[in-house]
């Protein structure tokens, strides 16, 4: 297989520099608005628990309802998007999700609150492994990493500005006669609508519809793409259908399942709760706890650059991961025993570890899962993860109205940091060239060489997306 930092051609490297510039912009955005409208809930909690009537428990629950959701209709979303291709099922889950994100406004009782949760998780599901599939079929192995980068920096921003925008449309509240949680719901849920607009206007399904590149390097990053996967196929064997149950029956499967889902649950826990620990501070407007709130994550920001740096730099990315864990779990034991005030320097520390973790975690499936395997191996790790998002906002929510403080909870979230940093001991791969094989099913079969007419990229892969078990 060629190596990951050999020099393409010069028609190639112009392909891919157009859709940096292009695409993954783009990308980059959608999940700033995704995120937004994925966690703004956090802003809105107090005054929406006061004016619906939700206890602490009953919010967890519904923060968390989202990602049951999302975890029943991640695969089959992904199996939709091969139908209808990546341009029209993106459109679709932005403009939807923006939808049910606006109707969010008109909250009026719990059980129309858990009702839009769920619908958001729907709406949502199957977004991050489209975007993902889709880089797999438009970059080279040695462009996938910064570009997937790039697109989850994008859940970073969101959580630096959602604080001063959700805490500034929060002050609008009596403007006729409506709550601020109903404008900042409105406002950033139609921001989305309108996205899904845009992405429909500049996105290609394939290589093959995009006018923005010359003939030659379509012709050559097709071509890049294509050898990349016939290396794998020399080098293990052919097979066009990889099950999602040998995936399950994986034990490193098994691994990053858990591993994410630690993840997760820290990372939710700390995005839901961190207004609520900021306002504990006192005398502080929606608009200042706002501000506050966007700290830690401008730290983690910086704490992303920095360690997929380092771990680029040194290729290994296990010791990174362990580090970013345990300083997770670090600055959450820390936040139980200070004042507010020094408890905010410690979630800084936690979400640098936390939030650096995910895209170094990410890094290490990639490497261990080939071309065939990577979508249905990337939705069965997102979908399951994904529920660390419902199981951290809920118990929040039942130790607070247990115990009247959410400290229990942050000491919960130590242990969790902490069993992760274990695990991640016994994963395999996370260095350079640490490939494995997927397993393939039981009846491989090679498929025909692509009619003249077929979708460009998809050459020796009869179905390169989510298989079906």
């Amino acid at each position: 297989m060629p190596s990951p930092h050999a020099p393409h051609p010069p028609a190639v490297e112009s392909a891919i520099r157009k859709i940096f510039r292009r695409v993954v912009p783009l990308f980059f955005v959608m999940f700033v608005a995704n995120y937004m409208d994925r966690v703004n809930l956090g802003f809105a909690q107090d005054e929406l628990r006061a004016d619906v009537g939700l206890s602490a428990a009953a919010f967890g629950l519904g923060a968390g309802i989202f990602f049951i959701a999302y975890a029943l209709f991640e695969v089959p979303s992904n199996i939709l998007m091969e139908r209808f291709g990546p341009k029209v099922w993106l459109t679709r889950i932005m403009i939807s999700w923006g939808v049910v994100a606006t109707a969010m406004a008109f909250v009026d009782s719990v059980e129309m609150f858990y009702a839009l949760r769920f619908l958001l998780g729907v709406a949502e599901a199957g977004f991050f492994p489209a975007v993902i599939y889709y880089f797999s079929r438009w970059l080279p192995d040695s462009h996938r990493g910064r570009a997937t980068s790039i697109f989850l920096m994008g859940s970073g921003t969101a959580t630096v500005i959602v604080g001063p925008v959700s805490g500034a449309l929060m002050e609008m509240h009596g403007i006729w006669g409506h709550a601020g949680w109903q404008w900042m719901f409105f406002i950033e849920g139609i921001f989305s609508v309108v996205l899904g607009f845009v992405v429909y206007r500049f996105l290609d399904s394939g290589i093959d519809k995009a006018e923005w590149l010359t003939d030659e390097e379509k012709t050559g990053l097709v071509a890049v793409i294509d050898a990349e996967q016939e290396a794998r196929d020399a080098q293990r064997g052919t097979s066009a259908h990889v099950s999602r149950w040998r995936l399950l029956a994986d034990p490193q499967m098994l691994l990053f399942l858990w591993i994410y889902f630690a993840i997760n649950v820290a990372l939710y826990a700390v995005t839901f709760w961190l207004p609520s620990i900021v306002d504990d501070i006192g005398g502080l407007s929606s608009f200042e706890v706002g501000l506050l709130t966007s700290v830690p994550w401008l730290c983690a920001i910086a704490a992303v650059y920095v360690s997929g740096r380092v771990s680029d730099r040194i290729g290994k990315r296990r010791p990174v991961l362990i580090t970013l864990l345990v300083l997770g779990g670090c600055g959450t034991l820390l936040a139980v025993f200070v004042s507010p005030w020094a408890g905010l320097g410690a979630l800084c520390l936690a979400a640098m570890g936390f939030k650096p973790a995910s895209p170094v975690f990410w890094t290490i499936p990639q490497s261990y899962l080939d071309a065939r395997a990577a979508a249905p191996g990337i939705a069965l790790i997102n979908s399951i993860g994904n529920l660390g998002g419902f199981v951290a906002p809920t118990a929040f929510g039942i130790i607070e109205d247990t115990t009247g403080s959410t400290k229990a909870g942050l000491v919960g979230l130590t242990v969790v940091g902490f069993l992760a940093a274990l695990s991640v001991l016994l994963v395999r791969g996370g260095g350079r060239n640490d490939r494995v094989r997927a397993r393939p099913a039981k009846a491989p079969a090679v498929p025909p060489a692509p009619a003249s007419g077929a979708t460009p990229g998809a050459a020796r892969t009869a179905h390169p997306g989510p298989a079906t078990a």
